[in-house]
């Protein structure tokens, strides 16, 4: 079986980076519409099935890019290297404000992070050996883990958990399991894996706390981070981290149920009867998160069991249209935007993250305060955007916009010039 490329996935890939680089970077965070915030609690906004989407289309692309199994050490080692070049990515995104040089401040000291930005992320990009990709990964690992754990005041706060790491653990696990295993397997795994996370989240007393319970900070997965991550978490959380280490858990299983709709792609059944498999699939899935929501609520920050299904079920069923739009109906016009987008998300996903931590490192007076200082970020959307609205949401939205501009021209000269940028 040949190899192909299928640009409904490429579509639905750009449309969800697309919707992450708006909801990651409004021009005031004080001002935001609700749809592009995350759930307080429990519940889901569209702003939460960004990342369990992203996961989905991941696992849908696993037996894409793989057609034909093989396992051998040549593969394995792949698998791994790139798992880990993901993971060290999204680590660096968090190491970016600590780093400390020589005592250099304010240009000299962004200047200096922006040339160890550039050396991480093409030592992470780059296309070398086997080998040197194994050991530049291991490398900068291990620079990380030693610098958080040194007692070196900068790095002892620093977060280790993030979106990236949590989709290269994600991508691994899914992987070996798409080689070694059958679909059965798969398909018993995850259900072991929501079963299990349902099980000890609402059946294991919490040390220290008491009952099982699902609010915030004092439920079994928050424990379990405070035990293994303490002093490296979310630090709007501080004791808990949303990308934790128990919840990463029934997270495989988005990648899981992207692997299996993978595998219906890949049969030998007409183009409709695909679309029509997994647009069934996408509704009961959400049928099923709907119901089990009653007793095991829907929440990103738990990344519940009902979360799983219903944002896999909300993933399979858009993917399904777009699947008969684009590759059945064969429309493809007005959707070049996201293609442009879906073909390069790692580079967007890097230096989206790098770019607004520097632009906050340059610092000036305010024109309309002397007294005061005003980081660029804030001056170009307080001076730039905000002043052409009324409605201070809209505003902060044209902002994010703006930003999404930005990014379509340089995607689109990377798209003119074949540049794809992969781990």
């Amino acid at each position: 079986m040949t190899r192909e490329r299928l640009i409904s996935l490429d579509v639905f890939r750009g449309l969800t980076i697309l919707l992450m680089t708006i909801v990651n970077n409004p021009g005031d965070w004080g001002h935001v519409y609700a749809p592009l915030l995350h759930s307080e609690w429990h519940g889901c906004t569209p702003t939460d099935l960004v990342f369990p989407f992203f996961i989905f289309i991941m696992g849908v692309a696993v037996p894409l890019a793989m057609p034909t199994k093989t396992w051998d050490d040549t593969t394995f080692n792949k698998i791994l290297v790139r798992s880990l070049r993901m993971f060290c990515l999204g680590i660096f995104f968090n190491y970016f404000s600590k780093i400390q040089l020589f005592g250099l401040e304010g240009i000299s000291l962004l200047i200096g992070r922006l040339i160890i930005t550039v050396i991480v992320g093409y030592s992470l990009m780059g296309d070398f050996s086997s080998k040197l990709k194994n050991i530049l990964a291991f490398s900068i690992l291990f620079i990380y883990l030693f610098l958080a754990y040194s007692g070196i005041e900068a790095y002892q706060d620093v977060r280790l958990p993030g979106v990236l790491q949590r989709i290269a653990i994600v991508y691994f696990v899914v992987s070996l399991l798409y080689l070694k295993t059958s679909k059965k397997t798969q398909i018993i795994t995850g259900a072991v894996l929501l079963l299990g996370y349902w099980a000890a989240m609402t059946l294991i007393p919490v040390p220290g706390i008491g009952a099982p319970n699902l609010e915030k900070g004092t439920n079994l997965a928050s424990w379990v981070d405070s035990i293994l991550l303490k002093g490296h978490m979310y630090r709007e959380t501080i004791t808990w981290d949303p990308e934790g280490i128990l919840s990463t858990l029934p997270s495989i299983v988005n990648g899981i149920i992207g692997l299996l709709i993978g595998q219906i792609l890949q049969r030998e059944i007409t183009k409709t009867q695909k679309a029509s498999k997994i647009a069934l699939a996408g509704v009961a899935l959400i049928i099923v998160g709907l119901l089990w929501d009653i007793i095991f609520p829907i929440n990103k920050s738990l990344w519940t069991s009902s979360y799983v299904l219903y944002t896999t079920g909300l993933a399979a069923t858009c993917l399904a249209l777009l699947y008969y739009i684009i590759d059945i109906a064969d429309y493809k016009k007005g959707f070049k935007l996201f293609l442009i987008w879906g073909v390069n998300p790692m580079i967007v996903f890097f230096f989206s993250q790098i770019i607004p931590q520097a632009l906050v490192m340059i610092q000036f007076k305010n024109p309309h305060n002397p007294a005061e200082q005003i980081n660029l970020l804030n001056y170009l959307y307080i001076f730039g955007i905000a002043p052409f609205f009324s409605n201070p949401m809209t505003a902060s939205l044209a902002g994010a916009l703006v930003y999404v501009a930005i990014w379509t021209f340089i995607l689109w000269i990377f798209y003119k010039n074949k540049l794809i940028f992969k781990v």
